[in-house]
């Protein structure tokens, strides 16, 4: 295990307050999901540290030139990079995501930075001319954006503990924005290790405040806090709901969960097919919004292709995340192993059969495949945040669609087909925001918009450039030409 997890500073953690570490009385003991070891300490915010942390952030006015923050976050990427031993680490330590999953994290936070960087350059205007009907001037009308007037408050969850803090954090920095940042409590350390670099790169930090604590204590003040102008939340259903429900009139960006189906018709590659389901289902140990949680699949191969995913499934290597030969390593804590487990459990005992899996020890669930699953059992009607493949059949594209959008969900989506007309039938017809052919439910980069409509989310989009659009106020200036 490297340096940085022998490092005093992340074992008794302290709050980033304006340019102060602010320690607090009381502190969080951050576990490995794996091993049970403490990993490091981040510290209690209270509702004071709270208020402080949007005080002084709203009193700061950010004057970072273009090219001035376009520097800090490419001076970021280049810091990440060189560390990604020991960022990967400590996402792994904290989180029990395995090395091959917190290494490929490192890289798409990088991206992130980078892609930040290459938008703080962006002229972010249009110009248009009056002159175009009978009963125009000679004037012109420019756009622009500019920061917003208030505070934004970002609230991450663990699932990808510093890919999901860059998302939120790198287009606030490119804009000019401030933010009070409060990551999930199970992860904080990769939030605090990412705010770090930025501070290092040269960010002023009132632009950046990292609490974190108790979401019962402190969350109410993140929401209705009167310096806050945008709330931006990626997480689950019932707390986005709650969010809604508590912001009143205040941009908010709610990116909660999905029910991803992999659909996969009866032309398709069916080693290639199997491939994407697998890789979909599995990869960050199945937590992820846009994993597949469903996999539609023909009644015409339906064998054929579940005896592949049976294959593949048993080869999947899972087991200490530290391991770099392991595919997978835990799920967030055992209550997640357990609750995955439940899930399968009660398919089984309402017809489903169990084809590999379904094993627990601790955190460590084990990549499991179900076939004869219906769409009402709960285990494909809610999310099963986990390595689950369930299988269910369909006879023909209008009952494949119909099942995908028989739930609550609209995120994304992957098919499997040759056809075009049945492609571009899917990429009308399925109500998620996104479509991928030929690629998993997850795919995307992290510059190209993102997020779902229903209890997927607002139909607001991520990704850095849409998220630069949310975090911006428009203003209008024209002028005779």
């Amino acid at each position: 295990m490297s340096a940085v997890l022998e490092r005093m500073d992340f074992r008794a953690e302290a709050l980033r307050i304006g340019g102060e570490r602010v320690r607090t009385a009381r502190s969080i003991d951050v576990l490995n999901p794996y091993n049970g070891e403490r990993v490091g300490t981040a510290p209690v915010a209270g509702i004071d540290d709270v208020r402080r942390a949007f005080d002084i952030a709203h009193a700061y006015v950010p004057r970072l030139s273009r090219y001035e923050r376009s520097a800090i976050l490419n001076l970021a990427a280049v810091l990440l990079r060189a560390r990604t031993e020991e960022a990967s680490d400590l996402i792994t330590a904290e989180s029990g995501l395995s090395k091959k999953d917190s290494l490929y994290e490192i890289g798409r936070v990088a991206d992130v930075l980078n892609f930040g960087a290459n938008e703080a350059l962006r002229d972010d205007g249009q110009v248009f001319s009056c002159d175009l009907t009978p009963h125009g001037k000679q004037r012109k009308v420019i756009t622009t954006r500019e920061p917003l007037l208030g505070v934004i408050t970002a609230i991450t969850p663990f699932n990808h503990p510093m890919n999901q803090v860059a998302h939120k954090v790198v287009p606030a920095v490119a804009t000019n924005n401030r933010m009070v940042l409060k990551p999930s409590e199970k992860v904080p350390l990769s939030a605090y290790y990412f705010a770090d670099l930025l501070y290092e790169a040269g960010l002023p930090p009132e632009m950046l405040q990292v609490v974190t604590g108790d979401p019962r204590e402190i969350g109410d003040e993140l929401l209705t806090n009167p310096q806050v102008d945008l709330i931006t939340f990626t997480g689950g259903v019932s707390i986005g709901k709650y969010i809604a429900s508590r912001a009143g009139y205040r941009r908010m960006v709610l990116e909660l969960g999905g029910n991803d189906p992999l659909i996969v018709m009866d032309d398709a590659d069916l080693d290639k097919a199997s491939d994407l389901a697998v890789q979909g289902s599995y990869k960050n140990s199945g937590q992820r919004c846009t994993a597949v949680k469903r996999m539609l699949v023909h009644e015409k191969v339906a064998a054929a292709f579940t005896a592949r995913v049976v294959e593949k499934t048993r080869a999947w290597r899972h087991g200490d995340p530290m391991d770099r030969g392991n595919d997978m390593g835990t799920v967030i804590d055992e209550a997640a192993a357990r609750r995955c487990q439940q899930v399968v459990d009660e398919a089984v005992a309402q017809g489903a059969r169990l084809l590999a899996g379904n094993r627990r020890e601790g955190a460590l669930y084990s990549p499991t495949v179900l076939d004869r699953v219906r769409p009402e059992m709960t285990v494909v009607r809610e999310e099963t945040f986990g390595p689950v493949s369930p299988i269910l059949t369909f006879g023909s594209i209008d009952e494949a669609i119909a099942i995908s959008n028989g739930t609550a969900f609209g995120l994304s989506s992957g098919i499997c087909t040759n056809r075009m007309d049945d492609a571009t039938r899917f990429a009308k017809e399925l109500k998620v925001g996104t479509v991928n052919l030929w690629e998993v439910p997850g795919y995307r980069i992290e510059l190209t918009p993102f997020g779902g409509i229903k209890d997927s989310g607002l139909g607001y989009k991520e990704g850095v450039q849409e998220a630069i659009k949310s975090f911006t106020n428009g203003k209008i200036f024209t002028l005779p030409w």
